[in-house]
């Protein structure tokens, strides 16, 4: 689109400020939230909450763009997924200041914050996000629906599964494997493959044992 118009942000939240700051950074004219606490939730900053989800599936013709800002991996595919079936145009957000490699490939309904970096050969699938100054190293995989937090940083030719979380200022060594619904926690340095569904903390990273 060579000039944006209108975008929908569904989720009126603190990630919701910054993919609208991006929107605007990059050219678009107009931003309108839409969120489930609304009428409760009437305004995010200057900016208006119109309706709830299924406000916004009724009024996805008066949008040139829908971006999703909710942060739980999860719902966030579900709701990209039913905003694809009813015709919404899903849409990339970048960041000036992201720097994303010509050679990188990235899926509709990511967002890439400020700072962050993803180098050559990388491919990035629907509804990721690339948060401040986190970096997706070369080669890397990453699936549907996963999010690399702050100052995270992904070593070249890792492989990350569906709805997985990379937490602020982790690091995982190159090549290895993370399954689906992985949780990485904060400073954790993760240095071997892991399983689906584990939640890696520490230096070296090992899996959390629950209490049980």
């Amino acid at each position: 689109m060579s000039e944006p118009g209108r975008l929908a942000i569904l989720g009126a939240s603190g990630h919701g400020k910054v993919v609208a700051d991006i929107a605007l950074q990059t050219g678009w004219n107009e931003v309108c939230f839409y969120d489930d606490a609304y009428p409760g939730l009437g305004m995010v900053e200057q900016w208006p909450v119109a309706g709830t989800f299924e406000a916004l599936l009724h009024d996805l013709a008066y949008f040139d763009g829908v971006a999703v800002a909710i942060g739980d991996n999860r719902v966030r595919d579900a709701r990209l997924e039913t905003l694809l079936e009813h015709g919404g145009n899903l849409v990339t957000l970048i960041h000036p200041r992201a720097i994303v490699s010509p050679f990188a490939s990235l899926a509709s309904g990511c967002v890439v914050v400020a700072g962050a970096v993803i180098n050559a050969f990388a491919m990035v699938a629907r509804g990721c996000i690339i948060n401040t100054a986190a970096t997706v190293g070369h080669d890397c995989r990453l699936a549907r629906a996963v999010h690399v937090a702050s100052g995270a940083n992904l070593a070249g030719g890792v492989s990350v599964g569906s709805y997985t979380w990379v937490g602020v200022g982790a690091a995982v060594r190159q090549g290895a494997c993370l399954g689906e619904g992985v949780t990485v926690g904060a400073c954790a340095a993760v240095v071997c493959d892991v399983a689906d569904g584990a939640t890696m903390v520490g230096v070296p990273a090992r899996p959390m044992r629950h209490q049980g």
